[in-house]
């Protein structure tokens, strides 16, 4: 990235275009003037399809990007992985994006989406997401559109919002690496 006539060059661990573009969205206005390159690449989680606690959602997003990692050269490997927990608020989804440019990794989080409980219910018995949220609301494959995000909050608020959110604020110790003890670029 030392080269600004160069383009900024960013692998995805996913071939759904709207993770690839959360990602291009959330990186082009941090480097201006630079065009910024996202490839969507499949990429394992080694976590099941539908995730179903914090730490396994974390892992599938390290998992993902680590898998990036060996597969090319690009300043940026980055991983977006959904998933659903429950608090001592109920159940929710959300996010978690990891990023890493060749030497340090930064992970994120989006936001908590309250789920109602019979979506929950139809998760624990072994359902995705997606799925659930097309057959309650009538729509096809939502989890590439405006996601179960954009079906709960009448499109204020979308999946690509949410990650494109998150990565922005995972960007932190790249953007600043003398506060994070960072290697901006290796």
């Amino acid at each position: 990235m030392s080269n600004p006539s160069l383009p900024i060059k960013v692998l995805v661990g996913s071939r759904n275009p709207i993770k690839i573009s959360a990602v291009h969205s959330a990186l082009a206005p941090l480097f201006p003037g630079r065009l910024v390159e996202c490839e969507g690449m499949h990429a394992p989680s080694g976590v099941p399809d539908q995730p179903m606690t914090a730490a396994e959602t974390r892992e599938g997003a390290i998992n993902r990007m680590n898998f990036c990692r060996q597969q090319g050269d690009a300043d940026f490997y980055v991983a977006l992985e959904g998933g659903v927990d429950v608090t001592e608020d109920g159940p929710g989804t959300f996010g978690y994006v990891a990023i890493a440019n060749g030497v340090d990794v930064s992970v994120g989080r989006s936001a908590w989406l309250p789920l109602p409980p019979a979506v929950y219910e139809s998760l624990l018995d072994g359902e995705e997401l997606g799925h659930v949220m097309d057959r309650l609301f009538g729509t096809v494959n939502i989890k590439q559109q405006g996601g179960a995000i954009g079906l709960v909050t009448n499109g204020h608020a979308t999946r690509e919002s949410a990650y494109a959110q998150a990565m922005v604020l995972a960007m932190a110790p790249f953007l600043h690496p003398d506060l994070y003890g960072t290697h901006p670029e290796e």
